[in-house]
């Protein structure tokens, strides 16, 4: 018994079934309704998003008319891929000069039945050098009844010369919404249930590709009994239980690094790679910030409605730059455990550290040079709607206090003194090791004095980065700020040294600096960017070294 699978039965016929492409699809159908349809065509496209189909659809408006006889049997013909006048050619087999000028050749010969003998050549980016020089001629004036559909997935490859003899079509990725649509619908011919879910959870695995999608749907339909569950389709698919990634979410919420690695050993246990566990933990980190930027009935929250609850649950313990860092944090490690024999480790060593990064926070926050101890954090119940990085101690900072040696406690609250000269810089240094980037802030910094009002400090000598650091006077009183729950000014005044220091060699120097900077570092390498220039901003006119906030 023959089947046929269901990438190839579920094709688009014609332009209404074109799944998103409809832009193009239009476009087409107008010039043929205005009878203005160019002689050749390029479709470009990653794999699976209808350039083959379209292509075909476009020869059958085109060839196929209404009083044609054996207007059915050509129409069907030209759906199958062997009609007579229209042709199928695979460039990544025929790609040479001799392939070419058979085609030439051809093309002089009159369609046997139709209207237009209509060549498609599908990779045609696979053709040589001189196979496209041989044809530049003939595209370039073809014989009336000629018509050229160049398909490719690589429209770098095609020469220019080729292109602007073409009108250009760009195929874009299908979007999940659109793919979703269509499995349903073919589900509902086939007359096969399925949970929203594993519907949902094809559609992103395609990525954009329709006929990746329905090969995945095939798979599904073979490997189970009528009914597609997300239980059943994850290890079909080889993908990690996403209950056990929900899990760890929730680990992190409760801080419990020991929950959080035992979810992850649980995944891999089950066959999920370093790399699958830090994809899925990603893409559900993804729905979290998606719900807190956008809000729960967002479109662009791409999940069933049970999976969406949790999510909106879950969401409600994270604030957006704690998912943003956390997103950044697993992409990073997942490029690094490609490849790495330490993959395992990593991924350990990266769900341990979402766990503490709360504790971090919050040590950053409590931090004041007086402080003795902290109470323990209460649980986060499941109805609380908590920011995941907020203190979770109140501070009450009182002039009159007793003495550091007998410190007054009460539940859930924490009296510290207001730091003076002698505390409050190393109540910053502490608060600044909660994060790389505040350390890279204070690094170089030395404490010179502190009235009251006006923290003073200078850039340590030698240091590389000391023209740099003396512009960032803004950010230090921040973290003052976030370290004392206070308001100060600050002043930061450079070496003497730096002021010789010839303006080329400077400005190169500060470049150099700001590249070296860990935050910076991590910037560049998220972003794929680079540093292309340095420039000082508030710097006073009396060339001193000094900027004042």
């Amino acid at each position: 018994m023959s089947y046929t699978v269901l990438a190839r039965r579920y094709r688009s016929r014609d332009f209404d079934e074109v799944v998103g492409q409809e832009p193009i699809a239009r476009t087409l159908q107008n010039a043929i309704k205005a009878e203005r349809i160019a002689h050749a065509y390029l479709f470009c496209g990653t794999r699976g998003v209808g350039k083959t189909s379209m292509a075909r659809i476009l020869a059958r408006a085109l060839n196929v008319t209404a009083d044609q006889e054996q207007a059915d049997e050509i129409a069907e013909a030209i759906l199958r891929g062997d009609d007579l006048d229209v042709i199928e050619i695979d460039g990544a087999s025929n790609r040479g000069i001799q392939e070419a000028r058979d085609l030439i050749a051809s093309a002089g010969l009159s369609p046997a039945r139709s209207p237009y003998k209509i060549y498609i050549i599908d990779e045609v980016h696979m053709l040589t050098r001189e196979a496209f020089n041989a044809l530049l001629k003939t595209m370039e004036e073809p014989p009336e009844h000629v018509k050229f559909i160049l398909c490719t997935t690589d429209p770098q490859k095609v020469p220019p010369t080729i292109q602007s003899r073409c009108q250009r079509f760009d195929f874009r990725a299908i979007s999940t919404g659109d793919i979703a649509g269509q499995l349903r619908h073919v589900l509902g011919r086939e007359r096969i249930e399925a949970e929203d879910d594993v519907v949902l959870q094809v559609a992103r695995l395609g990525h954009g590709s329709m006929r990746d999608a329905l090969s995945l749907l095939d798979r599904l339909i073979a490997a189970t009994d009528g009914r597609l569950t997300l239980a059943d389709a994850e290890p079909i698919l080889g993908l990690p239980d996403h209950a056990v990634v929900r899990d760890i979410v929730q680990a992190v919420i409760d801080t419990r690094p020991d929950a959080a690695l035992a979810a992850g050993a649980e995944l891999i246990s089950r066959g999920a790679t370093v790399e699958q566990a830090l994809d899925q933990l990603t893409e559900h980190l993804r729905a979290l910030l998606i719900v807190a930027a956008c809000g729960a009935e967002s479109e662009l929250l791409e999940l069933a409605p049970d999976a969406a609850a949790r999510a909106i649950e879950q969401a409600g313990h994270f604030d957006l730059a704690s998912l943003v860092h956390m997103i950044a944090l697993c992409d990073a490690t997942a490029r690094n455990a490609r490849g790495s024999a330490t993959a395992r480790a990593l991924l350990d060593a990266v769900l341990v550290r979402l766990c503490l990064s709360a504790e971090l926070a919050d040590a950053a926050a409590v931090t004041g040079g007086a402080a003795t101890s902290v109470p323990p954090r209460e649980p986060v119940t499941a109805g609380a709607k908590k920011k995941h990085a907020e203190p979770a101690v109140e501070l009450r900072v009182e002039r009159d206090v007793t003495p550091a040696s007998e410190p007054t406690r009460t539940a859930g609250v924490v009296e510290v003194k207001e730091p003076g000269p002698e505390t409050l810089w190393p109540a910053v240094l502490a608060a600044a090791q909660a994060a790389p980037k505040d350390q890279a802030k204070v690094r170089d910094l030395e404490f010179v004095g502190f009235d009251g009002r006006t923290l003073r400090l200078t850039v340590r000598s030698g240091a590389p980065s000391a023209r740099f650091l003396a512009t960032q006077t803004d950010s230090v009183r921040e973290l003052v700020k976030r370290a004392t729950r206070r308001e100060v000014k600050v002043v930061i005044a450079t070496p003497a040294a730096a002021d010789h220091v010839s303006a080329p060699a400077a400005a190169h120097a500060d470049l150099a600096a700001v590249q070296r900077e860990p935050v910076v570092r991590q910037a560049m390498e998220i972003f794929d960017a680079r540093v292309t220039g340095v420039e000082k901003r508030g710097a006073g006119s009396t060339g001193e070294g000094e900027q004042d906030v």
